[in-house]
């Protein structure tokens, strides 16, 4: 069965149907690298592994807001960033680059300084949240770009 052919809330989806949760330019060239644009397997690979990686540095996260380790969660910012720039997922990637500049004594574009370390931890703090909510709309449409609603 092809990408997409039912829109629903529940369905298959098409690029169109990301929205600006995802730049479909970007997500374009990993779906080019895929042999059969049915099955997809090289994509989805890439996609379900991103999948996992997020989950794991988002627990990640959590355990260094606790231990209140800014330079860590400015790294995870920082990888995360990475990760979810290449597949396209724009405002993933906003939000850990926002995590980054936090996590390293920064406002949130990064250009000023901010000190007080208990301001930083409420921003990033603010932002995993955030960042956490965009990752489950686009792991939700990726997952039914896919046909795997296997949430």
């Amino acid at each position: 069965m092809p990408a997409a052919e039912v829109k629903s809330e529940d369905g298959p989806i098409e690029l169109g149907d990301f929205g600006d949760n995802i730049d479909v330019a970007t997500f374009e060239q990993i779906l080019e690298m895929d042999d059969d644009e049915d099955e997809r397997e090289f994509s989805r690979s890439i996609v379900f592994d991103f999948f996992q990686q997020a989950d794991s540095t988002f627990d990640k996260m959590d355990e260094n807001i606790e231990k209140k380790d800014l330079a860590q969660l400015s790294a995870l910012g920082h990888f995360l960033k990475g990760s979810s720039a290449t597949l396209g997922l724009t405002k993933v990637k906003d939000h850990c680059e926002k995590i980054q500049h936090y996590g390293a004594h920064k406002d949130e574009t990064g250009t000023r300084d901010e000190p007080d370390a208990e301001v930083c931890l409420d921003n990033l703090k603010v932002s995993i949240a955030q960042a956490k909510k965009e990752f489950k709309v686009v792991e939700r449409l990726l997952r039914r770009f896919y046909h795997d609603d296997d949430e």
